[in-house]
């Protein structure tokens, strides 16, 4: 017996549905008492949140499917402004008919337009005695659109005087949705992330039909033991486990173990697991590159060619202000004179590294910087006299933009920002070699 019980529909088909949506039954339970039998009429608008992968697109696009609902389903990414949003219901609506696969192009110019091209096309697809979904994915589009687009789905029923329901997709809240005039409220449905079990079952059912379900199901649970607790993303999860799957099962292709030999599959794989830890939710390369290098030899725990940092290609002067960022950031300001000024005098060792200071500020973290400091290692590090014009500043909003500077408190303070500088130091010694500047000799932690 299924889980799932309506008297609309057969039980092979509750049951199919059942198997297509795991660990989401009580959400699938909800939006089939809302839906009621297809003569009925449902809720104007439904309001379905959470956070990204949660299975909110998934699960709606199988339910409507699977029960061969009149839908159409659109995205607010794709369709963003209010014209296209609205043309783009119009011609999905037309496609519902199995005379005509692919609708023709229907202007609408405003949303009354749009309510009476809705009732005519209701009435030409013959589906006034059914409920038609109108589903919009990324629903949170529409705070940027006109101010009556939002409104206007929400009282979509009352308008067009159908049996229409609207279907609002979204990972943030209705209340930052709400309109500051009065609106009609939706129906609210949550679905929570997928826990460490959910994951687990529902990776755990595609496995590869050469292989055992336990032996996949083992796998999973050392995928999920190392890249949890930083990863939650059911998709980024999927591409991750069919990345390294090879991998894990190379000592039992070889002969070397059998499928219950979970210690030595472990230690075959966890440097390969290790390095895709860098690379998650980057997708820098493709699977075979993955593979390629994963065949290489070299050294454990190197990852090479991943990165995409190690090949970031930046204007000359942008990677001045990123060295002179990063000896800001990791260099004590009292330390500038020694390192930057050319006649600072002698300076005895003794007084210039002092006891207490025994702790490395590259383990303490990367320090807050002025930007007048900043400009000032520029001009000392760069040969070529360096004009403080709207081009370097600019190129300094592009390094925050990139997220390799950090921009500390606001830009508007009366005291001028603050940056840190977010690189490594491999990743600094690569840019410095492009420009012949040895870095190290300007560190204070390597003095």
């Amino acid at each position: 017996m299924p889980n799932f019980e309506h008297p609309e529909y057969p039980e092979a088909t509750l049951l199919h549905l059942e198997s297509m949506v795991p660990c989401r039954e009580s959400q699938v339970s909800s939006l089939l008492s809302i839906f009621g039998e297809r003569q009925h009429f449902s809720f104007p608008s439904i309001f379905i949140y959470g956070h990204t992968s949660s299975g909110k697109t998934y699960v709606m696009q199988t339910l409507l499917e699977t029960l061969e609902l009149p839908h159409v389903f659109v995205n607010c990414v794709e369709c963003f402004t209010s014209r296209l949003l609205l043309e783009e219901i119009l011609t999905e609506l037309q496609s519902l008919s199995s005379e005509n696969k692919h609708g023709s192009h229907m202007p609408c110019d405003t949303f009354n337009d749009f309510v009476r091209l809705f009732k005519q096309e209701i009435i030409i697809q013959d589906l006034q005695n059914q409920t038609v979904y109108i589903v919009l994915d990324k629903a949170e589009q529409l705070r940027e659109m006109e101010a009556n687009v939002l409104p206007g789905f929400l009282r979509l029923q009352e308008m067009t005087d159908r049996n229409v329901t609207v279907v609002f997709l979204s990972e943030i809240v209705w209340e930052l949705f709400r309109p500051n005039t009065g609106c009609l409220e939706p129906f609210t449905l949550y679905f929570p992330d997928y826990s460490i079990g959910n994951l687990q079952k529902i990776l755990s059912h595609y496995h590869p039909p050469e292989y055992s379900a336990d032996f996949y199901a083992a796998y999973i649970n050392i995928l999920l033991g190392v890249f949890y607790t930083v990863c939650r993303d059911l998709k980024e999860l999927r591409h991750l486990a069919a990345l390294n799957f090879t991998k894990y099962c190379e000592p039992v292709v070889r002969g070397e173990a059998n499928e219950r030999d979970t210690r030595r599959l472990w230690k075959n794989i966890e440097s390969h697991l290790k390095k895709a830890m860098q690379t998650v939710y980057l997708r820098e390369i493709s699977s075979s590159q993955w593979e390629r290098i994963q065949q290489d030899d070299g050294e454990p725990g190197h990852l090479k060619g991943l990165s995409a940092h190690a090949h970031v290609e930046l204007p000359y002067y942008s990677k001045f202000l990123l060295i002179a960022a990063y000896l800001a950031s990791y260099n004590p300001a009292r330390t500038d004179k020694r390192f930057f000024l050319k006649h600072h005098g002698k300076i005895k060792k003794t007084n210039f590294l002092k006891k207490h200071e025994k702790t490395s500020n590259h383990l303490l973290g990367p320090k807050p910087f002025p930007l007048d400091r900043l400009l000032a290692i520029l001009y000392s590090i760069v040969d070529n006299k360096v004009a403080p014009t709207a081009n370097i500043f600019s190129q300094i909003t592009s390094l925050v933009t990139l997220q390799l500077l950090t921009l500390v408190g606001h830009d508007d303070q009366l005291d001028g920002p603050k940056y840190k500088c977010t690189v490594s130091l491999d990743f600094i010694r690569a840019i410095a070699r492009t420009v012949n500047f040895d870095i190290i000799k300007y560190l204070y932690d390597f003095l």
